[in-house]
């Protein structure tokens, strides 16, 4: 099936997979912002900043992430927005994660107990205070696991920039696929290039996982 004048193909995925990289850790420091910052609207007690969230999350959640890049890359313009593909990649893969991330951080900080936040009030923290100093990274250290299992599926979404002409891999290894018709060769290469770049995120969240859960035994 494969012969060695294959890889001659392979500098121009790797410079697809390098793009790859790059709009999925572009997007998810991004989205961790999005992420911590609707949470923090969606559990205020302010009605008008919860209902925002709200609304922002189930629309994000609720439409494909298809539509919503077609959306930036397609609509902005015709409004006045002018914006590059790579631009309008980032722009959607951030909302999308980010509502995804939001959700994530509100299960995680609902699940500090609601006593620290009252222990904090009583040495004097006001809320904003003991969110950050206390809630926040106690909650952040309890969802880095589905933190790092959202950030790979970020990182394989990424390949629907393809259909906005981002040269990101999928995008490369459509573009050789439909010049050479070797498409056994070069999507076999390009799967193994995804596997590759999903694998280090995955090892990582397994042995957090395993030393979580070693931490958790210890204490009990």
């Amino acid at each position: 099936m494969f012969d060695s004048s294959i890889f001659e193909y392979l500098p121009l995925l790797l410079k697809g997979a390098w793009i790859t990289i790059v709009v999925t850790v572009l997007s998810l420091v991004i989205a961790l912002v999005i992420g911590i910052i609707a949470a923090l609207m969606r559990i205020s007690d302010n009605v008008f900043l919860s209902k925002v969230s709200g609304f922002y999350i189930s629309a994000i959640r609720g439409t494909p992430l298809l539509v919503q890049l077609m959306y930036v890359y397609f609509v902005l313009p015709a409004i006045g927005i002018e914006l590059s593909p790579f631009a309008s990649a980032l722009i959607a893969l951030s909302l999308n994660e980010g509502a995804y991330l939001a959700e994530i951080f509100r299960a995680g900080i609902r699940s500090i107990g609601t006593g620290q936040l009252e222990a904090a009030y009583a040495i004097g923290m006001n809320y904003s205070t003991a969110m950050r100093r206390i809630i926040l990274p106690q909650a952040i250290r309890n969802v880095l696991p589905p933190i790092g299992n959202s950030a790979i599926i970020l990182l394989k979404n990424s390949s629907l920039a393809a259909v906005i002409t981002v040269n990101e891999l999928m995008h490369m290894g459509d573009e050789l696929a439909a010049s050479t018709f070797r498409n056994i060769e070069i999507y076999t290469i390009v799967a193994v290039l995804y596997w590759i770049l999903h694998y280090p995120l995955a090892y990582y969240i397994n042995s957090l996982e395993r030393k979580m859960n070693y931490d958790s035994g210890r204490r009990h």
